[in-house]
């Protein structure tokens, strides 16, 4: 089965050139025994490497986009030839004025499909760092610059990340920031239309259901009240164009030697999930990202069906929903068992706040 997306949305341009979900629910998600084997879309690669840290034998990372498969390399070549803080400079997590010279002692290292790659993103690498290269980070970067002043100033975008408890937040939301010049912003910019046009493809909304700027304003609640701003990695990027002192798991620096000794793990292809499903694939665990909000439900049941059959007994399937309701198809309910527990913990601490569910479905023994 040809993947359904595959002809419908473009593919030879970075889209996201970070990941935009959580790696700490994902890998609290597949927390287990060492040695086993996870399937993981790649998007960028960041949550592919933090499954390193749950020192698995094989991670299978897999991604339609070849540009996100250039990402996913450029970290793997980045973590070998360079120290962590420099890492994070590449990336564009912390301020630097050598981001070019960084890039070609990485691309030194890379073959030359890479190479060329890479060097064609100089400019914005540059200027934004590798993780920042991306249209899903170009069109947080236009609300940044462009519109966020108009209803904010810079005291009050620093003050959302200081330290409060829940109660100062909920003020602070409610008095400083949510004021209708924000709430504007929040409709027009975040509707399907902008976001279709200078965020996600068109063709990644052919699914979804109700109003996305309503959404996103649920979201950022949770983002901002529920849980504490300070140590959200994500938010900070969007509101600031960089990372604070919290950074997501697999660019912290506890975790760095540990992911770079364990690089060699990686099984990194370019292609369909549905190829690693023909091809007959083993895994204990699955990063779905958001694939299946994507397809329709007849495509998302044959998906689904198939991918049991590459499911080892006790395996977790781990996928998010933004707005397309997506969980096992009643046909097959019976050789699943939904992970409540671990959906509730995990929405509970979930810092990138665009996904509107949390699935943790485990295969039956």
């Amino acid at each position: 089965m040809t993947s359904q997306i595959a002809s419908k949305a473009a593919f030879d341009h970075i889209r996201y050139a970070q990941l935009w979900e959580d790696a700490d629910v994902l890998v609290d998600a597949l927390q287990g025994e060492c040695g086993r084997t996870f399937v993981s879309i790649c998007s960028a690669g960041d949550n592919a490497l933090a499954l390193l840290t749950l020192d698995p034998s094989r991670v299978i990372v897999v991604d339609l986009s070849p540009a996100q498969i250039e990402c996913m390399k450029l970290r793997i070549a980045a973590m070998r030839a360079l120290d962590h803080s420099a890492y994070l400079e590449l990336l564009g997590a912390r301020p630097s004025a050598r981001r070019g010279e960084l890039l070609d002692i990485v691309c030194a290292t890379m073959d030359g499909i890479s190479q060329a790659f890479w060097t064609a993103q100089r400019n914005a690498v540059e200027h934004y760092g590798a993780g920042g290269a991306g249209k899903f980070e170009h069109y947080f970067r236009i609300m940044q610059t462009r519109l966020l002043p108009l209803v904010h100033n810079r005291a009050t975008i620093n003050d959302v990340f200081v330290s409060r408890e829940p109660d100062a937040r909920r003020r602070f939301y409610d008095t400083r920031w949510n004021n209708w010049r924000w709430r504007l912003l929040l409709k027009a910019f975040f509707s399907r239309f902008a976001m279709g046009r200078l965020g996600r493809d068109p063709a990644f909304f052919d699914h979804v259901e109700g109003s996305v700027s309503d959404h996103v304003a649920r979201r950022i609640v949770h983002a901002a009240v529920t849980l504490d701003p300070a140590g959200n990695p994500y938010l900070h990027w969007i509101l600031k164009g960089s990372m604070g002192p919290a950074l997501p798991l697999a660019w912290r620096p506890e975790n760095y030697d540990l992911i770079r000794s364990r690089l060699d793990r990686l099984d990194v292809r370019c292609g369909s999930f549905e190829s690693l499903i023909r091809e007959g694939v083993r895994a204990d665990g699955f990063n779905l990202s958001d694939i299946f909000e994507y397809m329709d439900m007849a495509t998302f049941a044959a998906v689904y069906a198939q991918l049991l059959e590459t499911a080892n007994p006790g395996a977790r399937l781990v996928y998010w929903n933004m707005m397309a309701p997506r969980r096992v198809p009643g046909a097959l309910n019976g050789r699943v068992v939904t992970r409540t527990d671990l959906e509730s913990r995990g929405k509970a601490m979930d810092k990138a706040f665009f996904y509107s569910d949390f699935v943790v479905e485990e295969v039956r023994g």
